[in-house]
């Protein structure tokens, strides 16, 4: 039964990769690497095809409000930073109570994404959930090395 079960959520995967390696022709590196972590984690917390289809929803809501922080941060505090000698004291504590304010506002969503989940999936998958990021990181960290000559 086990096996079904793995055998349905492989292909389900492999038909999600295929339709988004297929459709994805405007960021083929990123969309790439997305399904790359879609499979990854379902993988390795073991999602049932029921708790895929509601956890990828809220993963994928917590990513796009993740990233669009990063992208606030990179906007207007790290461009500011290239030219740190035209900032003056007083901008500098604005750039740097702006930065705690966004540090803030990561913490507070990574705590409700971790909660919304744990509702869903069981601890034990919710804990697997970080460390299956963590280990994906690293891997395409050591990937991107690998094809770069050990650069």
């Amino acid at each position: 039964m086990k096996t079904m079960k793995f055998i349905k959520t492989m292909a389900f995967m492999a038909l999600f990769l295929t339709c988004n390696l297929f459709f994805a022709q405007d960021r083929p590196g990123r969309d790439k690497i997305k399904a790359l972590k879609v499979a990854f984690i379902t993988e390795r917390i073991g999602l049932t095809s029921g708790e895929a289809q509601q956890f990828w929803p809220i993963y994928n809501e917590h990513e796009k409000v993740m990233e669009d922080l990063r992208i606030t941060e990179r906007t207007e505090i790290r461009a500011k930073l290239r030219n740190l000698d035209a900032v003056s004291g007083n901008e500098a504590n604005k750039l740097l109570e702006r930065f705690l304010n966004l540090e803030a506002e990561k913490q507070a969503e990574n705590e409700k994404f971790i909660k919304k989940v744990n509702e869903l999936l069981a601890a034990k998958k919710t804990i697997l959930l970080l460390k299956a990021e963590e280990d994906f990181k690293r891997e395409l960290i050591k990937r991107y090395r690998q094809n770069r000559g050990g650069q």
